[in-house]
């Protein structure tokens, strides 16, 4: 069976309230590795990518704060992730603010690439994290990893894979959104991505949703990275987040999102970010995210 492998990246430049640093730390607490080992896999913790903290540097740039630092970690974490695909794992990515996923998933397109793939992504998430330093309002990094993995800008972040851009839009799939700003609706309709918004959600149900979310970023692609921001997820069943938004998805709907995608077998890499514990109730937040991953990876019901 195929191997995992746990890689913490604390980082806490990309948004503008602190504590999702403690995500890492709060997931291992409650449990990641020996819950995947209760599975009968083999799970390797990588430790943590070394990241600075804010208190320590300087924002730089007002339309893309932090965005050396940020690129930095980006790109060892796009080596680990690599390294780790290259070893015939599955690499999971514990966050950390979400602008992590430029160095993910640009490690999975690069994986992909070199076999002469193309890489499908799910983005689970209330945002679509696609402005870029000339549309966002307020230069936080965490809101333009996807821009970055499918443009130009970011170009500290867009060049991680080697190649420009990371991953076409018509293998992206974003699943979730419920709060754009003005700007960055343009944007995504623009783009040519796939999107299933709450409203979608609603109308169509989850399994409905995912299955097509599957289809779409699995046609003519060797694998599928899901980057899942545990802000998707309504606040009553994930209060421990960066940007809470009412509405997300409820416990059953975000397990259906994963083991839908395990059911696939095309999960390549799976990132879990944004988990905050300063804003947490008795670390409920990392729980459901240790959850999911077991989902990911295929804890059976029955």
């Amino acid at each position: 069976m195929q191997p995992v492998h746990l890689i913490g990246v604390p980082l806490d430049l990309g948004g503008n309230r602190r504590g999702v640093d403690m995500g890492p730390s709060a997931i291992r607490i409650a449990g990641i590795r020996e819950q995947i080992r209760g599975l009968g896999l083999e799970v390797t913790d990588l430790g943590d990518i070394p990241t600075p903290i804010p208190e320590t540097k300087g924002p730089g740039d007002e339309h893309k704060r932090y965005i050396d630092d940020i690129a930095r970690v980006c790109r060892t974490l796009y080596e680990t992730t690599r390294a780790s695909l290259d070893a015939g794992a599955l690499p999971i990515v514990l966050g950390g603010d979400h602008s992590v996923a430029a160095g993910s998933a640009a490690a999975a397109a690069a994986f992909h690439r070199a076999r002469g793939e193309q890489l499908g992504i799910i983005w689970v998430d209330a945002h679509a994290d696609m402005n870029t330093p000339a549309t966002s309002l307020s230069g936080n990094v965490h809101g333009m990893p996807l821009a970055a993995l499918l443009g130009t800008e970011p170009a500290e972040l867009a060049g991680l894979a080697g190649f420009t851009p990371a991953v076409r839009p018509e293998h992206v799939v974003l699943v979730g959104i419920r709060n754009l700003d003005d700007r960055e609706r343009e944007i995504v309709k623009a783009a040519g991505v796939h999107t299933f918004t709450m409203k979608d959600i609603d109308r169509l149900g989850i399994a409905e949703v995912i299955e097509r979310a599957v289809a779409l970023a699995g046609a003519g692609t060797g694998g599928i990275h899901v980057s899942f921001d545990l802000d998707v997820c309504d606040p009553t069943i994930a209060p421990g987040v960066g940007t809470p938004v009412k509405g997300g998805l409820d416990y059953r709907e975000a397990h259906m999102v994963l083991e839908l995608v395990n059911d696939s077998g095309r999960l390549t890499s799976l990132d879990l970010v944004e988990v905050n514990p300063a804003l947490d109730i008795r670390n409920v937040t990392a729980e459901l995210a240790t959850e999911l991953a077991l989902s990911a990876l295929g804890k059976e019901i029955l």
